[in-house]
């Protein structure tokens, strides 16, 4: 199965992306085919109906076929404001608009329905941005995903990885590889072949 992981920060030194480069590595120890998908290296812009109108960005078909060929995915959201990323917002609204004329992706659920998706979070505070994963969970079934009932926030994320982007606290690294394994175990049996 494929798995895609990506975080909702394109900042050089975010814990979110150093979370997602972290339950890659967990990913592939158990064999898994992963993606770990930067979203700084596609230009995509605010999302406008106006320029979708005009012509939907390359990288924007670029990114609804990433995620339609995905059966699963591990999404690290930051919190922003008790919520998630503009990032994040824009990222799925472009996304999961149908582009007019295209019959390959004139529905715009195509790249969500049926993924199954775990969510992870980081944050230098206490609740490790656990309030983002809230307000992301009702948007994801809004658009058709499975969401696993397990999740983790990474609390106090300034001091848990150690200079070669490891969690340091053996409960954090259980937390993110319980995750994993749900995602896992959940692909196979719930996504259609």
């Amino acid at each position: 199965m494929k798995l895609l992981i990506f975080a909702g920060s394109t900042r050089l030194n975010s814990y979110n992306r150093r979370l997602a480069q972290f339950a890659a590595k967990l990913a592939r120890v158990k064999g898994t085919d992963v993606t770990l998908l930067e979203l700084g290296e596609l230009d995509i812009p605010l999302y406008n109906a106006d320029l979708e109108a005009r012509a939907t960005p390359v990288d924007v078909i670029r990114l609804k076929s990433i995620l339609t060929e995905h059966p699963a995915w591990i999404i690290c959201s930051p919190e922003y404001n008790a919520s998630y990323t503009a990032l994040l917002k824009n990222t799925i609204d472009w996304a999961s608009s149908p582009v007019k004329g295209n019959p390959q992706w004139s529905d715009g659920l195509k790249p969500f329905e049926g993924k199954v998706v775990g969510l992870l979070s980081a944050s230098p505070g206490s609740l490790g941005g656990l309030r983002s994963l809230e307000h992301l969970c009702p948007l994801l079934r809004n658009l058709q995903c499975w969401v696993a009932p397990k999740q983790f926030a990474l609390g106090h994320a300034g001091t848990a990885f150690d200079e070669h982007g490891e969690l340091v606290n053996p409960a954090q690294r259980q937390g993110v590889q319980a995750v994993l394994d749900q995602v896992l175990w959940a692909g196979p049996r719930l996504v259609p072949t």
